[in-house]
């Protein structure tokens, strides 16, 4: 009698928490088209392909359809309000970005806590009365237009920066004369992934010509050109630098040394590899001289000493190296090397106070040492644990130079740093309203499916006990030699505080162990990056963490193709999933604007050999029917146009039309954003709380 009541008991428990996931939802119907491409004799339906066309009607209806399902879901779970309210709470306060010098002034970013954008301040001297030099919340009253970029004269005279709408890739640059705060009639469009490297008075940047209207964020970007503007003038007068009429799917920017002695010309065709070229501008008439050939490795002047150039490079250094060029007479055999290749993955070099700042990494966290100007090694920086550290800014002949350093639990901290002295300073440390001295921080190194180590960060609270029931959430990338080092998100506080586990898998495709690491997780290699993510899943099972009914997965752009097709190949080993703007159909991403520029990792279907092992993981073409997939909350924005949101409407409008059984698979498409730079606070608090609020109610947990 005993055992039967227990057995009753435990079967009314399952069927209470069975029904706490149960809201019910009614998905837009989507049409589907009788569309069929054919791939070298395999015929491959698209039945969404008018969902392609972003600025149709129709596409906009079902938008709104989705958005109104979602949002109904969404307002159903009983602690969202709560959830928001101890973001908005966590969020409120004061940050500050590293500050840099130019001339006598020194800049840096700051925002008092819910500003929707970070405001630019000046001071002359570090001793100097601050006062705001650019705020862009004046720039729109809902925070849609951002700052994207800024470059400051080297007299520090004016101040080049560039605006972002809605989130768009295309950027808008105009000019501010520094003492005044006035800003120039100079205005200059469809400028897109582009710095401005000041000469003199002017600056050089890059950009395409106008797209076609309605065809602004879709149309395959094609021709960038470099381009010099002088203060004072209109766009139609800039002076063109460089175009190459014969190569259209090739990138070109441009950078001035320090001393404004050298302009450099990178040129690429895709993420990883580039070639440069040299211009000597003490001599005008001299034309540009071709210093590298080829796109198998990637090359990055640091700055000149003289009239020879420091390089980083991974030609014959997979880990990277510093060598010493001479533009006039660049031969690889001539190369000096000041800087070997090591054990460690050489991320960058600075100069600064007469020496060489190199920042490494060692198992995805920041290292970093002194040089002297030979490369011989002087020390170590002390830096304050497993962490990032970043922005680095000093000056050639000055001893003063300021880096920034954050963790999983350890927000942005700068600090001022005395080269002759070693020693560094904090200059700004926030107060936050979390306590990291409750958590841990630890790396494990797990096996992969062909037994290949694997590092994993852990951050969870002191003192948890492995069950296998703790919620969990599984963050990978895996691609474009991009690391994921630790680093700091208020958002994830609220998991954490609340019992949560936070792990992050360093995937092969990513640079955390060099480009050969990088290299094992591109084109028909690809497959390892989402065995490297299962296996940290099923690491995490093991060791008992957590369990399949208390695992979430997530990921961003490249990650959300991680999450994608991980989720359709083991949909059984997660509770949930996060694809946030991933690219989900991989047979046609190449066809929209930057896509072609991501074959060097992934192949395309233009070839035999790119289709058959893209057909067998592109998320959206491997999605069954009659199959229970994890519970989904897809993201993605209107005003991507980098990773178009056709790519996220299609999976999740196919994934709508297969699912089996009673998991959500919904997507929160955002208006006036685009792929998540310059996202106003007030729109990331509010995406914050839906994600945090599904994976939450998802997961069973409890907000406290």
């Amino acid at each position: 009698m005993k055992n039967r009541y227990f057995f009753l008991l435990v079967v009314t428990l399952l069927a209470m928490n069975g029904c706490k996931h149960k809201i019910a939802i009614k998905y837009p119907l989507a049409k589907k088209v009788d569309t069929v491409d054919n791939y070298f004799g395999t015929k491959i339906a698209d039945p969404y392909r008018w969902l392609e066309n972003d600025t149709s009607a129709e596409t906009a209806a079902w938008v709104r359809a989705e958005n109104a399902a979602t949002n109904d879901y969404l307002s159903k779970i009983p602690f969202r309000d709560k959830i928001r309210e101890r973001l908005t709470r966590i969020w409120n306060y004061p940050r500050y970005g590293v500050p840099f010098k130019e001339g006598s002034c020194y800049f840096y970013f700051k925002n008092d806590g819910l500003q929707n954008q970070s405001v630019l301040y000046v001071k002359k001297g570090l001793e100097g009365e601050a006062r705001v030099l650019l705020d862009p919340n004046k720039f729109s009253a809902d925070g849609t237009i951002a700052l994207a970029g800024t470059s400051v004269s080297h007299d520090g005279k004016y101040l080049a920066y560039s605006i972002a709408r809605s989130g768009s890739d295309w950027n808008e640059v105009q000019v501010m004369e520094i003492e005044s705060g006035r800003v120039l009639p100079d205005t200059l469009e469809w400028v897109k992934f582009s710095g401005m490297s000041w000469q003199n008075s002017g600056f050089y940047y890059s950009r395409y010509d106008a797209p076609k209207k309605g065809m602004e964020f879709s149309k395959k970007n094609e021709f960038q050109k470099v381009y010099f503007h002088t203060v004072g003038t209109s766009q139609r007068e800039d002076k063109l630098i460089y175009q190459n009429l014969k190569y259209p799917q090739r990138n070109y920017g441009a950078a001035v040394s320090e001393d404004q002695r050298f302009l450099i010309l990178y040129e690429s065709e895709s993420t990883s590899g580039n070639a440069i070229y040299c211009r000597d501008l003490s001599k005008p008439a001299m034309p540009f001289r071709q210093l590298t050939e080829g796109f198998d490795y990637e090359y990055h002047v640091v700055d000149n000493v003289g009239d020879k150039l420091l390089v980083v490079t991974n030609n014959k250094a997979p880990r990277k190296k510093l060598v010493m060029v001479d533009p006039a007479d660049p031969g690889q055999g001539r190369w000096k090397t000041l800087i070997p290749e090591r054990e460690d993955v050489l991320e960058s070099v600075s100069l600064a106070g007469g020496v060489l700042v190199a920042e490494y990494m060692q198992h995805a966290s920041s290292r970093a040492f002194l040089y002297n100007p030979d490369g011989k090694v002087l020390h170590e920086m002390n830096l304050p644990g497993i962490g990032t550290m970043a922005g680095f800014s000093g000056k050639k002949g000055e001893n003063v130079a300021f880096y920034g350093y954050s963790s999983f639990t350890f927000p942005l901290t700068t600090y001022k740093y005395d080269l002759s002295q070693n020693k560094s300073d904090v200059f700004n440390r926030p107060e936050i309203d979390f306590d990291p001295e409750l958590y841990e921080v630890k790396q494990v190194f797990y096996p992969g499916k062909d037994k290949t180590r694997i590092p994993m960060f852990i951050v969870h609270r002191k003192g948890m006990k492995l069950n296998g029931a703790n919620p969990t959430l599984l963050y990978g990338y895996g691609g474009f030699n991009i690391n994921l080092t630790p680093n700091f998100s208020l958002g994830r506080l609220l998991f954490l505080e609340n019992g949560g586990i936070y792990a992050v898998a360093n995937l092969r495709g990513g640079g955390e162990y060099g480009e050969e690491w990088h290299k094992a997780g591109t084109k028909e290699r690809k497959q390892n990056v989402f065995d490297d993510f299962i296996a940290a899943a099923e690491y995490l099972v093991a060791e008992k963490y957590t369990s399949p009914a208390h695992l979430a997965i997530m990921g961003g752009s490249n990650g959300g193709l991680l999450v994608g097709a991980c989720m359709t190949q083991r949909p059984e080993l997660f509770r949930a999933a996060i694809p946030q703007v991933g690219v989900m159909d991989m047979l046609r991403y190449h066809k929209f604007t930057i896509g072609w520029a991501w074959a060097s990792d992934y192949g395309t279907s233009e070839t035999k050999e790119g289709f058959d092992y893209l057909v067998k993981y592109s998320p959206l073409h491997n999605i069954r029917e009659g199959v229970e997939y994890p519970a989904t909350l897809a993201f993605t924005a209107d005003h991507d146009d980098r990773v178009v949101p056709a790519h996220t409407f299609k999976f999740m409008a196919t994934l709508q039309a297969k699912q089996k059984g009673n998991n959500p698979v919904l997507v929160r498409i955002e208006t006036k954003a685009g792929h998540g730079a310059g996202k106003p606070t007030a729109k990331q608090i509010d995406e914050a709380a839906d994600l945090w609020s599904f994976l939450f109610y998802n997961l069973g947990m409890t907000f406290k």
